[in-house]
């Protein structure tokens, strides 16, 4: 028999009971679509992490006394007792680091945000050098940014985030015009474009003032977050990190041997980082998803067991009439393939759905792709294969005489 004649052989019994077909590619269905679910969240949470977490810039690396990624709470307690970076630590860095381009620093706090009548509440407000002005990621969409005399001034201007502007200045330029900002007052002189939210918080109801601002209207009660732009390739990269350290560690006191008492994150590491957790939520998941497509296939060998054994008249009369041992194994091969192939697009179906929604309701970008989906059909494929066999080799065996002979 051809595989053309197996096909519509295959399909006709399977529409013979179709409630026992339904429900052996349930567990199935269930098993695909969880494996589908989260290999989607999994790829849009790298791509989110990417995009938002660890968006730091081309070439641009962060300097904390704390550590910026923290799976040990252990070493977040001890580093705690690190010294504050200060604004002389910034100026040695920007003269003395070769390979460093740009030097930036911030720090940040919350106030309360006022203009006229309206008020907006838990505004974060950042301190800036100028030269964050190319190291930061936030493009001004409006108006411009503050100078280094504007600074080195401490002059009461600022910049504000995108809800800023839609809350105090929804049908006119904010250009110009004064808001307050806790006990003080600044002119806004830019707008910032849109960011949108991350992880649920919103990331544009803020304002950016001249880091001497910051100093004179606030003090310093946290240490500076220093912010270094290295041009060049990936072993420019490398010295410019190499010349901070020596730079700080120096000016920090630190022997010859001892660890730093800073940390340095660059976008790597927060993607390292965050790949080395989700890999291991995704084997774990991968795992369950995996069991729910091995009882489907355990069910779908015990469906097809008692079908063979419903049946046995059926395959006596197809090998009196010169159909082959091959011929019946491939027969029930083809329907449990079959019922594998549906359960496979259903589930395919259903996880790129879940993932769908969550990417058109939520900000959180699911990843749907391709090779996902290949990935879901060959792996229902070799399940309806790996449990079919047994099945479909003990209809083939069938003695036909002791199989004609059965009621």
């Amino acid at each position: 028999m051809r595989l053309a004649d197996n096909i519509p052989l295959a399909v006709d019994s399977i529409r013979a009971h179709k409630l026992r077909a339904s429900l052996t590619v349930l567990g199935l269905v269930m098993g695909v679509a969880t494996l589908i679910t989260v290999m989607t969240l999994v790829q849009g949470a790298n791509v989110y992490v990417e995009q938002k977490i660890a968006n730091l810039g081309t070439n641009v690396f962060r300097i904390g006394r704390l550590p910026f990624a923290v799976t040990d709470f252990t070493l977040l307690s001890k580093a705690q007792r690190n010294r504050f970076f200060y604004p002389d630590d910034l100026q040695a860095l920007a003269e003395n680091c070769t390979h460093c381009q740009l030097v930036g620093a911030t720090l940040s706090g919350n106030a309360s945000l006022r203009y006229g009548d309206r008020q907006l509440e838990d505004a974060t407000v950042y301190g800036h050098t100028p030269t964050m002005a190319t190291i930061d990621t936030r493009t001004v969409a409006l108006g411009r940014y503050f100078t280094d005399v504007e600074d080195l001034h401490a002059s009461d201007v600022c910049l504000i985030g995108d809800r800023v502007a839609q809350e105090f200045f929804p049908a006119a330029s904010p250009l110009g015009r004064a808001i307050r900002n806790g006990g003080s007052e600044c002119i806004v002189i830019g707008v910032f474009e849109k960011i949108g939210s991350v992880l649920g918080q919103d990331q544009d109801n803020f304002i950016v003032i001249p880091l001497r601002t910051y100093l004179k209207e606030r003090g310093q009660y946290n240490s500076l977050l220093l912010q270094v732009k290295a041009e060049g390739g990936e072993d420019l990269f490398e010295r410019a990190q190499d010349d901070a350290r020596r730079v700080l560690r120096a000016r920090r006191h630190v022997a010859a041997g001892k660890p730093d008492d800073f940390y340095i994150g660059t976008a790597d590491s927060y993607i390292s980082l965050w790949k080395s957790i989700s890999g291991a939520f995704f084997t774990v998941f991968v795992l369950i998803s995996s069991i729910s497509a091995v009882v489907g296939g355990i069910v779908i060998m015990n469906v097809m067991l008692v079908s063979v054994t419903e049946r046995t008249k059926e395959i006596g009369v197809r090998r009196a009439v010169g159909a082959t041992q091959a011929d019946v194994l491939r027969q029930f091969l083809t329907e449990s393939v079959i019922q594998c192939l549906v359960g496979g697009g259903v589930g395919v179906a259903i996880g790129f759905g879940c993932a769908l929604a969550l990417r058109e309701l939520t900000s959180f970008p699911a990843s749907v792709q391709g090779w996902v989906a290949t990935l879901g059909v060959v792996i229902s494929s070799v399940i309806g294969l790996f449990f079919g066999i047994y099945p479909a080799v003990k209809a083939s065996k069938l003695d036909p005489v002791v199989a004609l002979r059965a009621e």
